[in-house]
Order: C-alpha cells, then structure tokens, then sequence
C-alpha cells in the first residue's frame, strides 16, 4: 500500500511539493502559499480518511527570512512570557520558541502561534526554558539541531519501513515474549517482544549492585540479533531500564529508541554519570559520550496518550507510571488489535508529592507485565503521612545530638521527593532551618523536572508556573567540588542527601565512609537496597566493611545509626500493586510477574490468581513465553 501516494490523490494538483515521513506521523511540504494557510480543511478531511496524523509545512522556497521570522515573533509574541531562545530547524521548515511562561506564546486557543504561522508561514514550537538551568538539557537539544539533516533522513527511513508492509486489516500472527533480564530477580531489566513481523526491546538496564556478567542482559542467546531489532522502548531513566541503551549503539544498533522526553534527558545524564563512576574505580566505562550522542539522535520522544505507530504491526501509546519524572507504562497494540500488551515496568499506584499515581484504564489489554520489587505479604508500605513523620523525627533526633544524616539517594525522583517533605518541614517549624546539601547529579536532574512540569504533579506544576519552584528554595545548598564537600564533612549538624542510593559509586560512598564512624550520625535509607550492594549490606547490620581510598584499603567501622524507611519507595507496595490489578480496566487475561526477587514473584502470583482468578505466570530468565 503506497500511503504518500493515496494521500497526494485525495489534494488538489500541484500543492503538495514533497512528502515524507517522520517516524509515523506523515509530512507534505507545499510551496503555494494559499494552501499552506487555508488547505486545513483538505488535509483534515485525508486524515479522517486514514486514520494517521499528518501535518503540513511550507516549502523552504517560500519560507521568510530568519532575521525577518525572529522580529517578527519578538514583535508578536508578548514580552510577558520571556523568551530566552529561537532556534531555526531549517530541514524541517520549525521553528522552536524558548520561553518561560510558554503558554504565553501559544495564546488563547493557540492564537499567538497561529499568528506566527500566517505572519512568517514557518511552523512554531514552544518549549519551557528550565527554571533552574539545565546544561543536559541544552546539550541535547544541541546535538539534535547539530544533526537535523542526518534526523530527517532517519526519521523519514523509520515511516518508510513502518508504511511498507503496514497493513489496515487485523493481522492473525504469533506473539512471544522472551525475558534477557528482571525474570524473578530486579535489576537489568531487559525484555524481547517478537512477532513475525517485529522485534522489539523493552528496556535495555544494567544492573549496578551484581557482578561481571550478572549485570548484564543475556544478550548472548539465538533470539536476540543486533541488526534485527527494529525498536527499543525505555520505560523509564534509571539504570536498571536504560543504562546500556547506549552500549546499543556502539554495538552497532542504528534504530529508533522510544522515550518520554524527560526520560531522554535524565537517562543521558545518568549514562554520562555511569562513566564517570567507571573512571574513578580507575575501570575502562562500557561506552563513551559518542555513543549517548547516538542514542540522543537516534531518540522518537512521545508524551503520555500520544499514539504512534513503531513497526507495521505495532502501535505503542506511553501512560503515566507515577514512579519517576517521564516514567510510563508501556502499552502495545499488536496485529492491528489482535492483541494488546501492557509493560508495567516500575510503577506507582499511589499519589506522591512528586507525582500523581499510575493511571488504571487502557482501551485494551490481554496481557499485563507488573512488576513485584515489594511483592510479598512482608512488603506492606506504611501510610505515606506515617512516614514523612518518622523520617522528620528521626532526622530531628540526629541534629539534636548534633550529628549529620546521610540520606543516599536515586538522583532521579526519590531525591526530588525527600526535598518537598524536607523543605515542607522546615517552612511549618517542624524541623530546624539546617543546611541540607544536594551533592551528585540531583541537582542536574531538579533542573529537568522544572523543564517538564507537566509530567509532575498539580500541586508541584501549579507552584512552578507561579515562580514558585520549591527546589530553588534557601534551604538547599549546592555541593559542586571536593574542597565544598571538605567543608560539609568537617561542619556542623546537616542533611546530606547523595546519589548515588545503593552506596554504589558517587559521592554517598564518601560522606558514608566519613559519617559511618560517628555514632552522632545517622543514615536513612528511603529508596531499594540491590541485592549485592553496599546498601544492601549496611541495612543486614554490617558492623565494618574494607574500602578502596586513594588506592589503599580502608577499614570503616559502622557505628552510626541506620534506619530503613519503606515507606517512601517510588515502588508500589504489596497493597498497592493488588489494588491496581482489582482496578485495571480492562481486566487482563493473563498477569505476568517480574523484577522482584523469586519468591516475592512467586508469592504475588500465587495471590492475584486466588483473589482474581487471572492466570499468573513468573518467567525465569532466558524464558520464552508466548502470549498470543
């Protein structure tokens, strides 16, 4: 079926001069003028036709100048909204707007921008600037623009091979699913999901806390080749889902990798943060900066309900997963409708200060992968306000005895969380006005929340778009080299929060070794402990454990206070994770389980299937599941 071709059919002669892809959504450019601004109506009439978004854009021939669209758009838009930056996408006939208050550029009912569009007839874009400055950000965008060219060629090759063998129809075919990863353990999440027509990757992690090959999906089996991948989704940003999509890359993948945006940004942050962790264990790192920069352009970002197609068989719509900044849950409409798949991947069904809980209505689903980090009958996580109030008494505690707490911390969202509760407390005099130091790459990642607020919660999105950013507030301090970390270690009472949150690496590893001594100190742990990590062992009890420092082994003794609170895990809770499967709708056919240790798997299956009689089944790593 030749779609450009049927559409050029249905418009008038001579007003379309090229058509072409971007991913699945379809674009004509056209170099009559009149019809750009009034052939709306024409091109909405062909999309009720097909059913796929297409979107028109003039032809650089008619395009006003750059000089002449950026007076114009300072002209139009009001000074209000503050821009910082107009970016010109010469290939792709946009041009993106900068600004703080961006729903000032939009205008009423998109005003502004049709405006810009009638006066200049080039297609605007509006992004937020961050209210904290984000140099992640910047660069990515950079590296985008910087290889705009090689993107429109890449992307038109994507909607070529999706178009190709498209087919309207309900397509009756095999689907199978193959787990390279998070089968009955957490960690390396990793999952092959194979039609006879696709193959695609969900997630693609690392898992920081194990050792040599255990870390690793298995990628060394006869399922899983390289060249035949035609897609990655990344669920979300922390490692044990997206840390070796770059290593994708240098291994020679050149697809598309599906994301949210806020997942692009932090999961390159993290990435570029994982080789400087190698380096300072004095380890070669797995990848390098060029093969993130090839992940950022070979990256197709989608905000939560938008549909698209990724294969000729597949359509992937991303919700909202409440478990982190841009964190989804992956559904997968498959053969046209014959079966549809819900990736679970880590979620919360729960509503945090950070973010709102996991959504539970899909249009479809015969299969759901949930996840049981805190699957068994043990994992009961207390009331959210319960245990704001033990974390706030234990740190008052600390500072009344004069000691410092270390709260190592998961750079993305469970640090974010603790900085709401902490300066909530202090603005309502339940804790004393203490410095609390941000050290490692938190204060990056707070930079890209405040670039997508509409993927935070109302109440945080309402005091960002009033100037009102609580992660800008006094109380916190910056930690930026080692001589300011110097000064923190040899001060007075404070909070230190630190990535990274399983003691693997990062500057937590130094505070610890310095804090652990002092039986003042504490250290509360608010995020997973990985079986393996130093984390993990300190929480068993570990009453001394041999450091590396500056080369030479080092004896630390652990005598300050350490306290686990579950309570604040960006996980759902046994609870939890069963009120979402009584509240899914549809309800599924069938459950799977993974990423939870083997008998918190097995424990979660064995109770949906008595409470719901939905069958439930915990692969193994290597196993091969068909699902349809």
């Amino acid at each position: 079926m030749d779609i450009l071709k049927n559409i050029l059919d249905d418009l008038p002669k001579n007003t379309v001069s090229s058509a072409g892809f971007e991913g699945a959504n379809i674009v004509l450019y056209t170099d009559n003028e009149k019809f750009f601004l009034e052939g709306e109506s024409r091109i909405k009439a062909v999309v009720d036709k097909i059913k796929k978004r297409i979107e028109l854009r003039a032809d650089t021939s008619i395009l006003r100048a750059q000089e002449e669209t950026e007076k114009k758009i300072r002209s139009i838009v009001p000074a209000e909204a503050e821009l910082t930056n107009i970016i010109f996408d010469v290939q792709r006939s946009i041009v993106i707007i900068e600004a703080k208050k961006p729903g000032m550029v939009i205008g009423k009912q998109g005003s502004v921008l049709q405006e810009i569009r009638r006066q200049t007839l080039w297609l605007p874009q509006v992004q937020r600037s961050p209210a904290i400055p984000s140099k992640i950000t910047e660069n990515i965008r950079e590296v985008l623009y910087e290889n705009n060219t090689y993107r429109k060629k890449f992307l038109n090759s994507i909607g070529n091979k999706i178009y190709n063998e498209w087919n309207p129809e309900k397509v009756d075919e095999w689907v199978r699913l193959t787990f390279l990863g998070s089968g009955r353990q957490v960690g390396r999440s990793c999952l092959l999901l194979q039609t006879p027509v696709s193959k695609i990757l969900l997630d693609c992690g690392i898992d920081v806390a194990a050792h040599n090959s255990e870390k690793f999906p298995y990628f060394n089996v006869p399922e899983f080749n390289i060249e035949q991948i035609d897609a990655v989704i990344i669920s979300h940003a922390h490692l044990d889902h997206s840390g070796l999509l770059p290593y994708l890359y240098k291994m020679g993948y050149k697809g598309p990798c599906y994301m949210t945006p806020p997942t692009r940004d932090i999961s390159s942050l993290l990435a570029l943060d994982f080789i400087g962790v190698a380096y300072k264990k004095a380890s070669a790192p797995l990848f390098s900066s060029s093969d993130i920069k090839e992940m950022v352009k070979h990256s197709i970002c989608l905000d939560y309900n938008e549909v698209t197609d990724i294969t000729p068989d597949i359509r992937l719509t991303f919700y909202n997963a409440g478990h982190a900044l841009g964190s989804a849950m992956v559904h997968l409409n498959i053969g046209n409708g014959l079966h549809n798949l819900l990736y679970g991947a880590d979620m919360k069904y729960g509503k945090t200060r950070l973010l709102d809980a996991a959504i539970t209505n899909f249009p479809r689903m015969e299969t759901a992968i949930i996840e049981s980090t805190y699957g068994n009958k043990e994992d009961v996580v207390p009331p959210r306000q319960e245990a704001e109030m033990q974390l706030i008494e234990l740190i008052k505690k600390t500072i009344e005895r004069g000691g410092k707490v270390l709260i190592p911390e998961l750079g993305l969202g469970r640090a974010q969380e603790t900085m709401l509760i902490l300066e909530d407390a202090m603005s309502q005099g339940m804790l004393p006005k203490i410095p609390i130091y941000i050290d490692g790459m938190i204060w990056d990642i707070n930079a890209i929340h405040t670039a997508y607020p509409d993927f935070l919660s109302n109440s945080v999105r309402s005091l960002i778009f009033q100037d009102k950013n609580p992660f800008s507030s006094d109380v916190f301090k910056r930690v930026g080299s080692s001589q300011e970390r110097k000064q923190v270690i040899e001060g007075s009472s404070c909070v230190v929060l630190a990535t990274s949150g399983m003691l693997q690496g990062g500057a937590s590893v130094e505070y610890f070794r310095n804090f652990a001594g002092n039986k003042k100190n504490s250290m509360l742990f608010v995020c997973y402990q990985g079986v393996g990590s130093l984390g993990r062992q300190v929480k068993e009890g570990i009453k001394e454990i041999k450091m590396q420092v500056d080369g030479k082994e080092e004896d630390v003794k652990i005598n300050f206070e350490v306290d686990a609170l579950d309570g604040f895990t960006a996980h759902s809770g046994r609870n939890q994770l069963l009120a979402f499967v009584n509240h899914i709708n549809p309800t599924p056919k069938k459950i799977i389980i993974n990423h939870g240790e083997a008998s918190k798997c097995l424990d979660l299956a064995s109770t949906i299937y008595k409470l719901s009689r939905i069958e439930t089944l915990t692969p193994r790593n290597l196993e091969t599941i068909r699902i349809r």
